[in-house]
């Protein structure tokens, strides 16, 4: 990995016992390692209910982890962030989520017989989000929801917001 524009503090300048624990948690579930909580943390205020918010948009939830790692990476790779796209989550690795799939969720979804209808619709939201928000539209949300509940699409759509902008500023820091 390549130096970040502005460097991570040293965990021990870090400080903030809160904020230890989620770098920690973050290692656990693999996104994100410690370089992205260390570069906040910079800014004391903003780190812990950033990470906290990070955490808890990719981990909890009623929305399948596997399927929020897959459009975790596929909107890294469309922020141009390394970073966040090299980093994979143990847990979605653990419940059997593989390189192959991730490559077929990232590179041709709409293909791909790895998919359920639900899950490409969810793939979908997240590409239209970024690259074509007018197809988002009433007829959209309908189809969306054939397939999850409302309170699923807000999560997903909380999930999409949050994860690309962060993936963004990353990019800026060119973190990978």
């Amino acid at each position: 990995m390549s130096a970040p524009l502005i460097a991570p503090l040293a965990r021990a300048d870090a400080g903030d016992p809160a904020l230890a624990a989620l770098i920690e948690r973050g290692e656990r579930l693999g996104v994100p390692d410690e370089t992205f909580p260390l570069i906040l943390a910079r800014a004391p205020g903003y780190a812990q209910p950033l990470m906290r918010a990070l955490i808890v948009s990719h981990a909890d939830g009623a929305v399948d982890h596997k399927l929020k790692e897959i459009i975790r990476i596929l909107l890294a790779r469309r922020a141009g962030d390394a970073y966040f796209a090299g980093l994979r989550s143990k847990r979605a690795r653990d419940a059997g989520l593989d390189e192959a799939t991730i490559a077929a969720g990232v590179d041709d979804y709409e293909r791909s017989t790895r998919f359920t209808e639900a899950e490409k619709w969810a793939l979908r939201y997240a590409d239209n989000m970024y690259l074509n928000a007018d197809a988002i539209d009433a007829a959209f949300y309908a189809q969306l929801k054939r397939h999850y509940s409302e309170a699923q699409i807000m999560e997903l759509g909380a999930f999409i917001a949050f994860h690309y902008g962060m993936q963004v500023f990353m990019g800026t820091l060119r973190a990978a």
